[in-house]
């Protein structure tokens, strides 16, 4: 049932294909432990006392919590469907419990630091340079995921309303406003792109492309975020992720509504959002300190 499941999240359930990969790679772990552990192929036997003993080897491996949840998530998806299907009549994952995440405060990078990177930090006049610096901006200013800026197409983008159409997980639709400063790296990018696709002789729907004309790639966007963040801060993630993080913290450092930043970011739930609010904690009590007549 294996293949079935993995049709089924690919072609229903419109999983991204690093998702899909990932509970391909978890499912046949599995198996292989069921096999070798109690000479049994099929994960549909298993009872919850074998699921907790996989798992609790895993740990025994030293595998973070975090990635041991990974595994449970996909364990949990799987046997959904086999109840749903009718291939077992009892959910083993209801007796089984998800040891608890230790929970890291994001990375981000100083708005002092990302203003030197913009206006200090000299970035290339061609077609290149202004792509590297709308990628860092539109990052920087949006909030949006690599895997979103990736697939961003001309028409998202409206310079009358100066926002942009992001297609984020799950095919959930947002728009997202950016600023009137963006609009001078836009109209340069602009020109360098059509004039790079006339002299390729070829066309291309997405924003960001390569100086092939081909759709940028997520290798691609990491380097030029790591390269760029390199300049201005030492801190050792330097990803697009990172970027979003600092989005995040700094509007919430200027006061924005933390349900606002919820929709900016496209978070399902307002937990996934609440994690930024320690980033800003620190800021809350400089305030304090300094604001208050008894602090």
């Amino acid at each position: 049932m294996r293949n079935q499941f993995i049709q089924y999240i690919q072609n229903e359930k419109r999983y991204s294909d690093h998702t899909i990969k990932a509970y391909r790679e978890d499912l046949t772990q599995f198996e292989e432990y069921l096999e070798q552990t109690y000479g049994m192929g099929q994960p549909g036997n298993a009872d919850h006392f074998m699921i907790r003993s996989w798992l609790a080897s895993l740990l025994d491996q030293s595998l973070s919590t975090r990635s041991v949840n990974r595994k449970i998530a996909t364990l949990r998806s799987f046997y959904k469907y086999l109840l749903r299907k009718n291939v077992i009549t009892v959910n083993p994952m209801l007796k089984v419990t998800a040891p608890k995440n230790a929970k890291p405060l994001p990375t981000f990078v100083k708005e002092q630091e990302m203003n030197r990177l913009m206006e200090d930090i000299v970035f290339n006049e061609d077609f290149e340079g202004c792509r590297d610096k709308l990628i860092i901006q539109l990052f920087y200013t949006t909030g949006i995921r690599r895997a979103e800026l990736i697939n961003l197409r001309i028409d998202d983008i409206n310079p009358k309303t100066m926002t942009i159409k992001v297609l984020g997980k799950r095919n959930k639709e947002r728009i997202i406003p950016f600023p009137q400063s963006l609009t001078g790296t836009l109209d340069k990018y602009f020109s360098h792109r059509e004039q790079l696709l006339s002299e390729l002789k070829t066309s291309n729907p997405f924003l960001f492309i390569t100086g092939k004309g081909k759709q940028i790639y997520p290798k691609l966007v990491y380097r030029i975020v790591h390269k760029n963040l390199a300049y201005v801060s030492t801190n050792s993630k330097k990803s697009p992720h990172t970027l979003r993080h600092s989005f995040a913290t700094s509007l919430l450092n200027h006061g924005a509504d933390l349900n606002a930043v919820k929709e900016l970011l496209g978070h399902a739930n307002l937990t996934a959002t609440q994690i930024y609010t320690h980033n800003t904690l620190g800021k809350l009590k400089y305030i304090y300190k300094h604001a208050h007549p008894r602090a």
